[in-house]
């Protein structure tokens, strides 16, 4: 059994933890043994929150070494820039195209870098660059707070996991009345990436 590292950023509100308890969860279904770790300070103000999730047939600590990481899942798009160096060479980048505007750039003091800027940095890391409308395709599904269960499901095709074993765990972690729109989400994403 190999191990996977991935580091799941975002900003506060977003569902980043929620997403990272699911990554955790799938990852002990398929046999893994899986280790979490987050850090969200401000998130309650819109500030950024970061998981690191880890699989392994043995996992010792549950943060990944800047350099390390396998997959990186960044539900806005500045926070794939600001995570980059966690990405090991060759990793995978799955990235909301949500602009969410940090402080330094609605005080004027910053501009946010156009969407080919982004990219551009994305792809000179890794050529496996997936972005993904996930705040859009959740909002045609009418709620906007679905955009993480979208992303889940783009994150899923780069795995080696049953999508069924993504939606029992999605299914468990969501109350009976959104579980339907849930599973719709998933599929949005997975068929998007």
């Amino acid at each position: 059994m190999k191990k996977i590292d991935f580091l799941l950023a975002g900003v506060g509100g977003q569902g980043v933890l929620t997403a990272s308890d699911i990554v955790a969860e799938v990852g002990m279904a398929v046999g893994y043994e899986a280790k979490k770790s987050e850090v969200h300070g401000f998130s309650q103000r819109g500030g950024v929150v970061e998981s690191h999730v880890r699989w392994g047939e043995q996992v010792f600590a549950p943060l990944a070494a800047k350099g390390e990481v396998d997959v990186l899942l960044a539900f806005e798009m500045l926070e794939a820039v600001r995570w980059l160096e966690y990405l090991k060479p060759g990793g995978i980048v799955v990235v909301n195209r949500q602009r969410i505007a940090p402080t330094t750039v609605t005080s004027g003091d910053a501009v946010y870098p156009p969407e080919a800027e982004i990219a551009a940095a994305l792809r000179r890391a890794t050529d496996k660059v997936t972005f993904v409308d996930g705040l859009a395709l959740a909002e045609a599904l009418g709620n906007p707070r679905l955009a993480n269960t979208v992303l889940l499901g783009a994150l899923s095709r780069h795995l080696d996991v049953a999508p069924e074993v993504w939606l029992a765990i999605i299914e468990q972690r969501v109350p009976p009345k959104y579980r339907e729109l849930n599973v719709k989400a998933f599929w949005a994403g997975r068929e998007s990436g």
